[in-house]
């Protein structure tokens, strides 16, 4: 991150904070075991662990795909135990996909590995007084997100 002395501008507060965030997901994929999922079954899994059961239809919106590309991804994770397909209850014509429990193993795995390196490393790397910073910043993340 660059040092700015006084009041950062937007935009380079807004450039440094990009990039160390880009370096901080980049860290968090080396550090989560090897699940050999891509980044949009990961998404996904993750989605459906937070959001509950959804439709494919429903999920390709969510994340911006095509419905035929989130009919793959839901594809391969059902190959993989992550994901259960149900009839929906609304539209028979249609199936229900909601995360199994070997699929919310693997997501507490990942989400432990995570959590784990990077308690580490604010132990080790910050003092005291910057966990103070740090977590006075995350308030402030959690406020711009919520918009």
């Amino acid at each position: 991150m660059s040092a700015h002395s006084g009041d950062p501008a937007p935009e380079q507060l807004a450039a440094d904070l990009s990039g160390a965030v880009r370096r901080l997901v980049r860290r968090f994929r080396g550090v989560s075991p090897d699940s050999g999922l891509s980044p949009s079954q990961r998404s996904v899994l993750a989605r459906l662990d937070g959001a509950g059961p959804d439709t494919t239809a429903g999920l390709a919106r969510a994340e911006l795909v095509r419905p035929q590309s989130m009919r793959m991804t839901v594809s391969a994770l059902e190959d993989l135990g992550l994901v259960e397909r149900a009839p929906d209850p609304d539209d028979g014509r249609q199936s229900v996909v909601s995360v199994s429990d070997q699929g919310r193993r693997t997501l507490t795995e990942m989400r432990a590995a995570k959590r784990d390196w990077l308690a580490a490393a604010l132990a080790d790397e910050l003092d005291p007084a910057e966990r103070r910073q740090l977590a006075d910043a995350v308030v402030l993340l959690e406020r711009l997100v919520r918009k």
